[in-house]
């Protein structure tokens, strides 16, 4: 016996796809720095967390884990060099 298929389903499936590229017309989204939300890129403001967005306010990368410990590693290995010279 052949599976069960829906013509319904199919059309669903159409109609998403048209949706999605009628989304294309659309103006072009963001994800807010602060909760990663897709929000309109010209927006002042996120609607969903309220933080600000602009350039000023935009919080800076993050450093890797890694890049911390070999920048404390290399402090103290100079520190040690210094006072292991006295």
């Amino acid at each position: 016996m052949p599976p069960y298929r829906d013509d319904d389903e199919d059309q669903d499936w159409e109609d998403e796809e048209a949706d999605l590229e009628a989304d294309s017309d659309e103006e072009p989204t963001i994800a807010c720095p602060y909760c990663r939300r897709q929000i309109l890129e010209d927006s002042p403001q996120c609607p969903f967390c309220q933080n600000s967005i602009s350039e000023e306010d935009h919080p800076g990368p993050h450093k890797p884990l890694w890049v911390i410990a070999t920048a404390l590693l290399c402090l103290g290995m100079a520190l040690w060099w210094v006072f292991a010279a006295f």
